[in-house]
């Protein structure tokens, strides 16, 4: 009689649906904040990506649109590329932007003629020397070493953290951009302090 009672527990048990409903959901929730998190962890990265490229072609489009520079000018375009950036967190930490003319001589050396970087903290720019005068630069692509020619050449950087980078111990992705214009008024951009 015992057994036949341990039996018909055992089926009772079997047969109870109460309750599964509540483990289903504790194995899918974690699976599924992963995915809610990688997805919005991945389009806000394609969305920085494509940012950082617009701040480094509106940088190298603004000063090539001039004959000359002055530091002001400089100065504002930071700015604007760190307005470019919004929604998105400017800091000195998160975002780097370097501007620079190359000059391109008869030989097809590229030599920098004048370089600034930048970094943005809410409305403040703090404007600082970027790469030496008549540094050799050697990464310039083939098509565009024209000779006796100038290139305004800018360079932007920006590390993302993803929400589950805080997660993880704040691990950022840097991603970055380049972009060489020519000067459209003119030879060459002077700059002027």
């Amino acid at each position: 009689m015992n057994a036949f009672r341990n039996f018909q527990i055992l089926v009772r048990f079997r047969r109870d649906k109460r309750g599964v409903a509540a483990v289903e959901f504790a194995f899918i929730v974690p699976l599924m904040l992963v995915l809610l998190f990688g997805m919005i962890d991945t389009s806000s990265g394609v969305a920085i990506d494509r940012k950082v490229t617009l701040t480094a072609r509106t940088l190298s489009d603004l000063v090539s649109q001039g004959s000359k520079v002055t530091s002001t000018d400089i100065s504002n375009f930071f700015k604007m590329g760190s307005a470019v950036m919004t929604p998105y967190s400017v800091t000195p930490a998160t975002m780097t932007q370097k501007i620079t003319q190359l000059a391109v001589d008869s030989s097809k050396k590229v030599k920098v003629v004048w370089s600034y970087s930048g970094s943005v903290s809410g409305n403040t720019v703090t404007v600082s020397a970027g790469y030496a005068k008549d540094t050799v630069v050697t990464t310039v692509p083939a098509n565009l070493l024209v000779a006796n020619t100038y290139l305004i050449w800018s360079e932007v950087g920006y590390t993302y953290t993803p929400i589950t980078g805080y997660i993880m111990g704040k691990v950022g992705i840097p991603m970055s951009e380049e972009t060489y214009t020519r000067p459209r008024q003119s030879d060459k951009v002077d700059y002027t302090s």
